[in-house]
């Protein structure tokens, strides 16, 4: 655990936000060293934080047990560097149950997924979100897409809650996301709150989510290619738009249409890449199903062109330049523009 409120370290991020995925050995059980020297290269190559057991994670394939293992080893890998925000999930007595299991683990804050399976009112969203919140001494996130989809008012309300700092969105209506920000901007002038771009491949709309002051993205790329990752988000957090559209062309667009050709790639790809880079993290839990033998090759040679992309351009293949700063979590990045990932 860090010693600062995590609304306040996410603020200012030099990094991407770091969300891992779990790792199995051939019996399908948790590779617990191979998730400590994963998230240990993550921290160790320019994460701002630590997400662990969302949804690359697999929080949905995780036993109680395997969840607080898993928190508890990123706590420990992280050793208060950046902090551990772990995913919380499910119907209010469970997503409280692993609020529990988090803090208890050492985490410091949480993302709150949507509740299982259900469609709610805006009524019973709010009461959701606020029972978990007002269980737990933890900083919470709030992740919108599918089932949990919220007004601006709730939103505002949402803000209101003690313990809530922010709101991951991972629905993806822009229009939506303007009116929530200035309903909050407005109603709640004083309030710091957070926003986030969740989208899969959340570098794809970059451009659009900084054009509405939402700067604080979730990269999954991060996970098997840190170099890409951190250079997309260098040029991104510096205006430097030659560069992003380069990535954009040669490797992000590449990634997400591979993405597309497969149920549950948004996670199985990850792994795939991951195993790619030479560690070795088994294979998703099922429900999800691995990549096509095809579709691992074709991730293959989508890395090749990206990386060939960073050496056709300026600055190193780390993505840094001279006086970046490292993965404390200290930088110039913010929530966004003007008040608030």
């Amino acid at each position: 655990m860090t010693s600062a409120p995590l609304a306040a370290r996410l603020t200012h991020v030099a990094g991407p936000l770091f969300f891992p995925v779990t790792p199995y050995g051939p019996d399908g059980a948790l590779d617990l060293d191979a998730y400590r020297a994963h998230v240990g290269e993550g921290v160790a190559g320019g994460a701002a934080a630590v997400f662990a057991c969302c949804g690359t994670g697999e929080f949905h394939a995780l036993t109680p047990e395997e969840f607080r293992a898993c928190v508890a080893v990123a706590v420990e890998e992280t050793a208060g560097r950046v902090p551990v925000v772990a995913g919380a999930g499910y119907g209010t007595a469970l997503a409280v149950q692993y609020a529990g299991i988090a803090e208890e683990a050492g985490a410091d804050g949480l993302l709150a997924m949507p509740p299982y399976l259900v469609v709610a009112d805006q009524e019973g969203l709010l009461r959701h979100y606020t029972a978990l919140a007002g269980a737990t001494s933890l900083e919470t996130i709030v992740y919108q897409r599918d089932n949990a989809v919220f007004t601006p008012e709730t939103v505002v309300e949402l803000a209101r809650v003690d313990g809530i700092v922010g709101l991951k969105d991972g629905y993806g209506d822009l229009e939506l996301m303007q009116r929530i920000i200035s309903a909050v901007r407005t109603e709640e002038p004083d309030r710091d709150f957070l926003y986030f771009n969740g989208l899969p491949t959340a570098e794809l709309t970059g451009l659009a989510y900084r054009g509405i002051g939402v700067t604080l993205y979730s990269s999954a790329v991060f996970c098997f290619v840190p170099e890409i990752a951190l250079a997309f988000h260098r040029a991104l957090s510096t205006g430097d738009d030659a560069t992003v559209n380069r990535l954009l062309d040669g490797f992000y667009r590449p990634l997400v249409e591979l993405r597309g050709k497969g149920r549950g790639y948004a996670v199985s790809l990850v792994k795939a890449g991951v195993r790619l880079g030479g560690l070795e993290v088994g294979e998703v839990r099922p429900p999800l199903s691995e990549p096509q033998p095809a579709h691992i090759k074709e991730l293959a040679e989508i890395i090749e062109r990206g990386r060939a992309v960073l050496r056709s351009g300026d600055g190193g293949e780390d993505g840094r330049t001279d006086g970046s700063a490292g993965p404390d979590g200290a930088g110039t990045g913010t929530g966004t523009e003007g008040g608030a990932a």
